[in-house]
């Protein structure tokens, strides 16, 4: 006789997610691309071949800047091997690119890392709350939100004087906003939900209703603007700096990279595009991520 089947384990959120996850394409490409961005990062010293602030003039003899040189392309010999050229400072522009994912990947995280923290503590406490807090929180942050997000972060940094790391809390700071709005949105919705109002039922205390019930079902759009936003920190961070408010020389970050060699636009090309191609593909890249991982997450969007 055939043995009745047995009833399928029901499947869990996680894995429906990454199951999602895995069909989507472009965010399979987008991840294959944060992934090589940051092994290169993480391996810089072992990939690049000399020091990204080191000049090389005494070093080989280089007297002028040298175009791209690759020996399994005929470059001759004799010649010093640098990839993507020398620039008018006389450094090795491929071992800079390569620890511009460094100083890239790092403003990216850590400035998303400070604005949604801060985004999601006041975007949780203002739709849990309502009222008279709700309007207090809100409309500070629509205020902030009437100034241009570049032109505010170039404000800031004004005052606070050049460099990264003022760039990069100035970028924290225009973006909070954005992710205390979704966090709210989110709140408000999960508030409505039956499982909030037999929490409150059974007595449960308002902390820990925000905390256990809500916050974990309301987070998954923070995901997703958190990793899109990644890019666009990093895309703002280039802005700065190639305005000379961000990193400041020698450090090998992208936009100041451009904002050095920008006359050079013509009569060497190779020192913009690289550094322009690397900020284009890193953008692109969260992006990708950020669309897959919002066709996953979102119930309405999945495809069975």
């Amino acid at each position: 006789m055939p043995t009745a089947a047995l009833p399928r384990a029901p499947e869990s959120p996680l894995r429906r997610t990454v199951r999602q996850f895995m069909r989507q394409r472009s965010a399979l490409v987008g991840l294959f691309i944060i992934g090589t961005l940051t092994l290169t990062a993480i391996f810089a010293p072992v990939i690049a071949p000399y020091d990204p602030t080191q000049v090389l003039i005494g070093v080989e003899d280089v007297r002028k800047r040298e175009p791209p040189c690759i020996y399994l392309l005929g470059c001759p010999r004799d010649r010093p091997q640098h990839i993507m050229g020398v620039d008018g400072n006389f450094r090795d522009l491929f071992s800079r690119v390569v620890y511009g994912a460094r100083v890239s990947l790092r403003v990216g995280f850590l400035t998303v890392s400070v604005a949604l923290f801060v985004g999601t503590l006041l975007g949780a406490v203002a739709g849990f709350a309502g009222g008279l807090v709700d309007e207090l929180i809100m409309r500070v942050l629509d205020v902030q939100l009437a100034f241009p997000s570049l032109l505010l972060a170039i404000a800031i940094v004004s005052v606070l004087g050049p460099g990264l790391i003022n760039a990069m809390l100035a970028i924290a700071i225009v973006t909070i906003p954005a992710y205390a709005r979704v966090m709210r949105a989110s709140v408000l919705a999960a508030k409505a939900e039956e499982y909030v109002t037999a929490a409150h039922a059974i007595g449960a205390r308002p902390l820990r209703v925000l905390l256990v019930h809500i916050l974990p079902n309301a987070i998954s759009p923070l995901i997703v603007q958190g990793t899109l936003g990644i890019g666009t920190a990093i895309l703002d961070a280039a802005a700065l700096s190639f305005l000379g408010l961000g990193a400041q020389p020698p450090t090998p970050e992208w936009g100041a990279m451009l904002s050095a060699e920008r006359n050079q636009v013509f009569s060497a090309p190779h020192l913009v595009f690289f550094p322009g191609l690397a900020i284009m593909v890193t953008v692109l890249g969260f992006n990708l991520l950020g669309d897959g991982l919002r066709d996953a997450l979102d119930p309405r969007l999945r495809h069975r």
